[in-house]
């Protein structure tokens, strides 16, 4: 995908219509089985502003914008735009407010038009719909946007997750909506696409729309957001107005308590002796001659704007893309990497947390407990049948270890917070023994309270002699969390930075002007 810029700078016309009207709710409240997810929320948002939520998973937010969004139905309260009630559901629902959720309604063997018109197909003269319409409608839509690089006809399977997450923007905004919800969009993307997306929700806000925005990035919101307000345990706790507020502040109040530092210290140096050396790396398609050196308790961080080709290397060296030329060692051997199983199963054994933890890692409707020990059920069977008390132990251990929340491990994962899936994505993959961890956007829909857990257990796992191979959207999170960070360009490392020169503005320099020499 390519953003184009505005001309001159100059917001394009937001796709909303002129009339703007304040969006309220009174006394907002919805339970599942007895727990209170919103409680009596009032809540007032105005139209020309981009207008930010923050709170910790759990702490209402998704429950809110549902609700706000006409998927759940609320116990009791009222939501109003302008005088207009807003009842549950319905097409007349969605045309007034519009939601792009994290986990995305879009059709994967649909092709990006189909999949944007769905329920608004332009029809022939006979009532059929017209592909060559909805081809037109959708470049249409796209040249308004200034969303350019997305092939109108392709399947969305084979986007990327960020460019999904793009096409399901572009959903919403054809809908001509008078509010819009941003539910973790930019934690797929990257600073292009991100910078695009703000520049979208700036312009919808100056058309007179209404964004709400929700990132646990919360220098984003900070940044994006006119007036920003705070959920905890339910409920509205404050809105702050930009200026009134700095990001102590904040977390303060989506925690009740003071935060300490959300990256632990570089106090730990890595082994000379290398773990994993890749020499010549290719996949015939994206990957190109990519070399890299991972010591034993080292973090090498891969860095570069969203789409060079991080997301392949990361498949590649898992198995699941062919390795088509190059070589891999591990711990000095030369390790053939066929599929998953060779990968698990190498000397010292490689194991992936995946960029879409609930369509790649997680069994959504499965247990806690099952997904947790899905990769070791061999090691827990005698004669074909699982020892149940040695799976409840290793269960109960990792519960424990890992700090994860949720009502015993018969708990669907479903319903646990994007932090705690993670964290069981994350006890799932040590539990498998492999010593070389990659770990793909790791934190990515993880509240601000999970990441410094998160990043506590990479360091840990580093001082253990774990090797770890760490990519984020976030060049902050790279630039604290790595011993190096190696840059990706086009399918390629073009440079890798170390010591003081491992910043994140340098990072962010090296991906774009790596980028702009090649492009």
């Amino acid at each position: 995908m390519r953003a184009a810029h505005d001309d001159a700078g100059v917001a394009p016309e937001a796709p909303v219509g002129q009339l703007a009207a304040v969006l309220t709710t009174s006394a907002l409240t919805k339970s599942f089985g007895g727990v209170v997810a919103v409680n009596s929320v009032d809540f007032r948002a105005e139209p020309g502003q981009i207008h930010g939520l923050l709170g910790e998973n759990g702490a209402g937010k998704s429950t809110f914008i549902k609700l706000l969004a006409g998927v759940l139905r609320p116990d009791s309260g009222e939501i109003h735009l302008g005088t207009e009630p807003l009842g549950y559901g319905g097409v007349q629902r969605r045309s007034r407010v519009a939601a792009v959720f994290q986990e995305l309604s879009l059709v994967p063997d649909f092709t990006v038009a189909e999949n944007i018109w769905i329920g608004q197909e332009p029809l022939s003269r006979i009532g059929r719909v017209s592909p060559r319409a909805l081809r037109r409608k959708t470049l249409e839509l796209f040249q308004e946007l200034q969303l350019e690089g997305i092939n109108p006809d392709r399947e969305v399977r084979l986007l990327s997750v960020a460019d999904r997450h793009l096409v399901e923007t572009a959903k919403a905004l054809s809908t001509r909506p008078k509010v819009i919800v941003l539910d973790e969009t930019t934690s797929a993307l990257g600073p292009e696409e991100t910078d695009w997306l703000v520049r979208r929700a700036r312009a919808f806000a100056d058309g007179g729309g209404i964004v709400l925005f929700i990132s646990h990035r919360l220098g984003e919101v900070t940044q994006v957001a006119d007036c920003i307000t705070v959920f905890r345990g339910g409920k509205n706790v404050g809105t702050r107005v930009r200026g009134q507020y700095d990001e102590d502040d904040l977390i303060t109040l989506m925690l009740a308590r003071r935060l300490g530092s959300l990256f632990p210290p570089k106090d730990w140096r890595p082994s000379a002796n290398v773990a994993l050396r890749v020499r010549g790396l290719g996949d015939g398609y994206r990957l190109r001659g990519v070399d890299l050196d991972v010591r034993e308790g080292e973090i090498v961080g891969i860095g570069g704007l969203q789409g060079q080709g991080q997301a392949q290397l990361f498949l590649t060296l898992y198995g699941v893309h062919p390795m088509r030329e190059g070589s891999i060692e591990v711990m000095g051997k030369p390790t053939r990497i066929r599929n998953v199983r060779d990968a698990l199963s190498a000397e010292i054994g490689l194991a992936l947390v995946p960029e879409d933890r609930r369509r790649q890692g997680l069994l959504l409707a499965k247990p806690l407990r099952e997904n947790i020990t899905l990769a070791v059920l061999r090691r827990l069977a005698q004669l074909g049948v699982v020892n149940a008390f040695r799976e409840a132990d290793l269960v109960r251990d990792a519960i424990s270890r890992f700090q994860i929340v949720a009502r015993g491990p018969e708990q669907a994962v479903q319903w646990l917070s994007g932090g705690n899936q993670q964290k069981v994505l994350i006890a799932k993959l040590l539990l498998t023994k492999a010593r070389i961890l990659l770990l793909f956007d790791v934190t990515r829909g993880v509240d601000v309270g999970t990441k410094p857990q998160i990043f506590s257990f990479m360091r840990e796992f580093a001082q253990q002699g774990y090797s770890i191979v760490f990519y984020s959207t976030d060049a902050s999170e790279l630039a604290h969390m790595s011993d190096r960070v190696a840059v990706m360009a086009e399918g390629r490392i073009v440079t890798t930075l170390d010591g003081s020169n491992l910043t994140e503005e340098s990072i962010l320099r090296a991906a774009v002007q790596a980028t702009g020499r090649r492009g």
